[in-house]
């Protein structure tokens, strides 16, 4: 008896994105970073989020097979070529397996008030067990916590595991303040609930 693989991006999402998908709003919407084939545009569209999903590959976006009014496609090359969301802010920015410092700053920048920030990706380490292995795709000790200063980190992780397979990783889950109130003496926190 044979099995077909699974495909890159067939899986099931990531256990820390799913973990950490209850601080996203109803409703609410969220940018799906380098989303490969859709395994995490299914998992938020399927808990009725609206989804805008990015990656280079024309292939994989078509693979994502979702409805157009609930999931908003797009092909772009944004390593290279201009940030297509310009000016757009979302509910949600969830980046898993891919690092590129120099979007850091716009992934921040596309967070609107109340947002929540997950990221998941390679750590300095990973070099010892695998792929990948240049330290353009590998974070430094705290890189996240660093480059999402001005967020409100929520949850943090930096170290090795070995399942669903060998590899050092690095995640985050932070929120973007909301404005204080005006008409409110005492600001309220947010209560982020944790799992």
């Amino acid at each position: 008896m044979t099995t077909t693989p699974i495909g890159h991006g067939d899986e099931a999402a990531s256990a820390w994105v799913q973990r950490w998908s209850h601080l996203l709003p109803d409703g609410g919407s969220v940018l799906d970073v380098a989303c490969g084939r859709g395994r995490h545009a299914r998992w938020f569209h399927q808990r009725g989020l609206n989804v805008v999903a990015v990656d280079r590959s024309a292939e994989a976006i078509a693979a994502i097979n979702l409805p157009a009014e609930s999931c908003e496609t797009c092909v772009a090359d944004i390593e290279n070529g201009p940030w297509p969301f310009a000016g757009r802010l979302f509910d949600a920015v969830v980046v898993t397996n891919y690092l590129w410092r120099p979007l850091l700053p716009t992934l921040l920048a596309s967070l609107a008030p109340g947002g929540v920030l997950i990221y998941e990706t390679f750590a300095a380490g990973n070099e010892t067990v695998g792929k990948p292995s240049r330290p353009d795709f590998l974070l430094k000790p705290g890189e996240l916590l660093q480059a999402f200063q001005a967020l409100r980190t929520v949850a943090f992780e930096d170290g090795f595991e070995d399942q669903p397979s060998q590899r050092f990783v690095q995640r985050i889950v932070a929120v973007r303040d909301l404005p204080l109130d005006s008409n409110s003496p005492v600001s309220q926190p947010a209560r982020l609930r944790l799992c």
